[in-house]
């Protein structure tokens, strides 16, 4: 069953009210998010049927796989851009070899993950809003209920799970492409040797901070499609309200994804 938000409330001038709605709002927002979550979760055991094994499987392929392209330059500008602004500073102090360190700590920590999620809550998240709305508003959504069809079970798991396994399959992929183009700019512009490069790369490096990676993928993956789906089923007049549900969408996932990889961090490295 589908959460909805209540009645459109009328502009205000009272500054009491104003701020009781400022503060109330993204709460009740917060708790029908979850409580979406958990609904969703309830019906994950029929990701095994044939439908729904077919749809997740769809799924990542349209939510995963049509990604690698944007996802695939920046990740690998992103290397560069690390290995270049890091190289720089390290020559002075001559270290320049030690920047394969700097680049595979900061893409398997934080930015391998950091910027994989941020390109699907803009690609993905966005996408997710706007077709969940457009539903909602066409009254598609009402009319799967009168069906007995649960809109958790039917459109939230499979884009959930798919998610899910891909995110960190994609944050992995990331973090690969950002040490390599890394390496092309030590190799081509501060004149390290591919060996000494990716020896220095492998030297600090372990099992936690890729498991820690992975899971602030895997964290992100779900946060972007419960929040869209959310904003989608939240949805209302018209056109207007779809593109609303799709800005909410990428905003509150930025933030989401910001908060939740600061925590995550401090978690496991304070």
């Amino acid at each position: 069953m589908i959460i909805r938000d209540p009645e459109f409330y009328p502009p205000t001038k009272n500054p009491v009210t104003w701020l009781g709605r400022a503060t109330v709002n993204p709460c009740r927002g917060a708790g029908r998010a979850v409580l979406l979550f958990f609904a969703t979760l309830m019906t994950l055991p029929h990701v095994f049927e044939k439908r729904a094994r077919k749809e997740t499987v769809y799924q990542m392929f349209t939510l995963g796989v049509k990604s690698l392209g944007v996802l695939s330059i920046v990740a690998a500008f992103t290397g560069m851009i690390l290995a270049l602004q890091t190289g720089i500073e390290l020559r002075r102090f001559g270290q320049e070899e030690n920047i394969g360190t700097a680049v595979m700590m900061s893409m398997v920590r934080e930015m391998g993950p950091f910027m994989t999620g941020l390109i699907l809550a803009a690609s993905v998240g966005s996408a997710i809003a706007a077709q969940m709305g457009t539903m909602m508003v066409q009254e598609e959504i009402a009319a799967l209920e009168v069906m007995s069809i649960n809109p958790a079970r039917f459109l939230v798991m499979p884009r959930l799970v798919a998610m899910a396994v891909m995110t960190p399959l994609l944050s992995f992929y990331s973090c690969i492409l950002g040490v390599v183009g890394g390496g092309i700019v030590g190799y081509t512009q501060l004149g390290v040797a591919w060996g000494a490069y990716f020896d220095n790369a492998m030297l600090y490096i372990v099992n936690r901070d890729l498991f820690v990676g992975m899971l602030k993928a895997f964290i992100f993956g779900v946060l972007i499609v419960v929040i869209a789906s959310h904003q989608g089923f939240s949805a209302r007049n018209g056109a207007v309200g779809v593109g609303n549900a799709t800005r909410r969408t990428v905003i509150i996932s930025f933030l989401s994804i910001l908060l939740v990889g600061y925590f995550v961090t401090r978690l496991f490295y304070y």
